[in-house]
């Protein structure tokens, strides 16, 4: 049973807002007549079956929005579900997965990403997009992290995925036959800027070199792991063309679903 969330935030983001928007955006585009609730394994996107949409989180001003989104999470995994999030940008990752990983059990994070998002702080802010991943690992050693897609690491962030013993996989190191050789299961967060912007305009940071919606849907497709969770995150509907990104966060939404369920059986 998977619990369908959006979480409309976007105040820490560094560069443009937008993001918020994003939640209304996916629902549109999973329910557009141009397309169906088709999963790639056979199976259907089952909204009111399997799958039952909780709308979109309420969230109050300031720093309180992190232990919403966590109560949420937390309310979730309490009644046996999965969490499959709309967000909102990449800040939110954090207070989902910190749910998870509160139970001290084995957690591997696959985090699909231009950006390492490991910065100790941003501007200020050591709780911007850009440094999820650096307060989850400080505050859950046993927590592992495969990063997949990077493109721009620079020196902060690899002193801080050194620190971290972060597996990374640079867009530079595909094929990379070893990518998903991992143990237990894995939480997904899917940044849609690691694909290449001419796949996905509607990011707030394009970063060129990217992979295509397939490759990305082919290395989903190969988890094998139990999947508890995953989120969709960083669509900007202000920069999309024609909901072009829209329709692709809803295709790796149904087919994120769609893996979540295969791997149960």
């Amino acid at each position: 049973m998977i619990s369908l969330l959006g979480i409309p935030y976007d105040n820490s983001s560094s560069f443009l807002k937008g993001a918020a928007e994003a939640p209304d955006r996916i629902r549109a585009a999973l329910h557009s007549p141009s397309s169906n609730l088709s999963i790639e394994n056979g199976t259907m996107f089952d909204l009111g079956g399997l799958i039952r949409d909780e709308g979109d989180l309420s969230l109050t001003p300031g720093v309180v929005h992190r232990e919403e989104i966590s109560g949420a999470i937390r309310g979730i995994i309490d009644e046996g579900r999965k969490s499959l999030v709309m967000g909102g940008d990449h800040s939110i990752a954090y207070p989902i997965i910190r749910e998870y990983a509160r139970s001290k059990t084995p957690l591997h994070v696959i985090q699909f990403d231009s950006h390492p998002d490991l910065y100790d702080e941003l501007d200020g802010d050591r709780y911007s997009h850009a440094c999820p991943f650096a307060r989850l690992l400080e505050e859950f050693p046993h927590v592992e992290l495969t990063q997949i897609g990077i493109r721009t690491m620079n020196p902060p962030c690899q002193i801080q995925a050194d620190r971290f013993g972060v597996r990374v996989f640079e867009m530079r190191d595909f094929p990379a036959p070893s990518v998903l050789n991992i143990q237990g299961p894995v939480y997904i967060t899917l940044d849609l800027d690691v694909l290449d912007p001419a796949f996905a305009p509607g990011v707030s940071h394009h970063e060129p070199g990217g992979f295509s919606v397939r490759e990305v849907l082919s290395l989903i497709h190969q988890i094998q792991n139990p999947i508890v969770g995953a989120d969709v995150v960083e669509l900007n509907p202000s920069r999309d063309r024609d909901s072009q990104t829209a329709m692709v966060a809803a295709k790796f939404i149904k087919e994120l679903a769609g893996q979540m369920m295969e791997n149960e059986r």
